[in-house]
């Protein structure tokens, strides 16, 4: 080989292992948000994302400059601007205050899990599927406990019910924040699409647990199983009140107005933040922040990725053989799918670039939250609800969830798919 040629080939050969360098990063990140971690590291999903963007950084694929613009900012700024304004609720004592206003109720045990799951529903479609979970699932746990109800029809139902509410806004969970801020959807028209098969979707959750699970009795656990969980704090009606207000007034812009969303959200978080009672290190403290770095992580990742064109190449073998990933019924099993080998959040950053349009955007929402029902891993509301209600001393393993997820995810996804087709 002269010199001349190396000079020639050199170039082509680095760009083929920068190539295949990309595709590995991508696929070891992959293979961790489908496990949750690698292994015998000590990673959570957020970590691996965050590797992997410093990975591909490290590797040559894009220069900081660029990963900074991969990331989509107006998503990130909405997150955490709700974030704060759950914390706010959550300080303020009113999920709390929900919850043990429903367990001070003498219902039988169908009208209480009927209050328990529209109440939960409509909440996290407002307050997000996650926090709802974390502020419920202990006093939901220790109602069944000190009634002698079997706690697992509820505290999946608790979890089945957060999943499928938030699946009506733009502001629910998440991966529809992410959908809606990517594909600039209208608030109003989303939520005219998608509230009228989430709540049928909540009365199927309700029906199927209270007519086709067991209405069987079991005693109280002994005392020494069931241990204290972190309580809530309590109700302070002035902050929750407050809290209110402006989540009222953000949800009035999102309807009527025209203003960007995360402009009006961050305002409204930083409303709240000035305040006389609670520190902004408190509240800050309620911010998710590992979901907001898993966020950046794979918006770079995914970037990168996306640049080899093996993702284009990929839905060009689709579409030749008759295969629309945007049509209904191949974006549903692609959005289940994806949403339960890898999660939600990162199922959807996978097929956003490949969608377009209103329709395919509200397609896409619904059918990745409501796959989140199917197996106990499938959402991170389901592993919040489990492993609070084990330290009630209450085990819900994957078996009695997908008893439970498996007929509720059936029955949702085919009255969801049945309104979409009619619309």
């Amino acid at each position: 080989m002269t010199p001349a040629t190396a000079l020639i080939e050199t170039p082509a050969a680095s760009a083929n292992a920068l190539h295949w360098g990309v595709v590995t990063v991508f696929a070891i990140v992959y293979l961790g948000m489908f496990l949750g971690g690698l292994p015998r590291l000590k990673l959570d999903r957020a970590g691996i994302a965050l590797l992997g963007a410093i990975a591909m950084i490290g590797l040559g694929a894009m220069d900081v400059a660029t990963a900074a613009r991969a990331i989509d900012l107006p998503t990130i700024l909405l997150l955490f601007s709700f974030m704060v304004i759950s914390a706010q609720m959550r300080l303020g004592g009113f999920y709390g205050a929900i919850a043990h206003g429903i367990a001070q109720q003498a219902w039988s045990r169908r009208a209480l899990l009927a209050a328990l799951i529209f109440v939960a529903g409509a909440l996290s479609a407002v307050f997000s599927n996650d926090v709802i979970c974390l502020a419920m699932t202990p006093v939901v746990a220790r109602i069944c406990l000190e009634r002698g109800l079997d706690p697992i029809p509820f505290l999946v139902g608790l979890a089945c019910a957060a999943n499928v509410g938030s699946a009506a806004t733009l502001i629910g969970n998440p991966q529809n924040m992410l959908i809606g801020s990517v594909m600039g959807l209208n608030f109003g028209r989303y939520l005219a699409a998608a509230a009228p098969p989430a709540l049928l979707g909540l009365g199927a959750i309700w029906l199927w647990l209270a007519f086709a699970t067991g209405r069987g009795e079991q005693p109280r656990l002994p005392p020494t199983r069931a241990a204290a969980s972190t309580a809530e704090p309590p109700l302070d009606r002035g902050q929750s009140a407050k809290g209110l207000v402006v989540v009222t007034v953000v949800l009035a812009a999102f309807l009527l107005t025209s203003w960007p969303h995360e402009v009006v959200a961050l305002v409204a978080a930083g409303v709240l933040l000035l305040s006389r009672r609670l520190h902004s290190a408190e509240v800050m403290g309620y911010v998710d922040w590992s979901l907001l770095v898993l966020f950046m992580g794979l918006f770079v990742v995914n970037r990168a990725f996306e640049q080899t064109g093996l993702a284009a190449e990929a839905v060009a073998w689709l579409v030749a053989r008759g295969i629309a990933p945007g049509d209904l019924l191949p974006l549903t099993v692609l959005g289940v799918g994806l949403s339960n080998m890898v999660s939600n959040v990162p199922a959807v950053m996978l097929l956003l670039p490949h969608l377009h349009g209103e329709t395919q955007g509200i397609v896409l929402a619904l059918t990745t939250t409501l796959a989140g029902n199917l197996l106990l891993v499938g959402s991170i509301a389901n592993l919040i609800v489990a492993d609070l209600a084990r330290r009630e001393g209450i085990d819900i393993g994957w078996r009695a969830h997908a008893r439970i997820g498996l007929p509720v995810t059936a029955l949702t996804l085919a009255i969801t798919l049945s309104w979409l087709a009619l619309r």
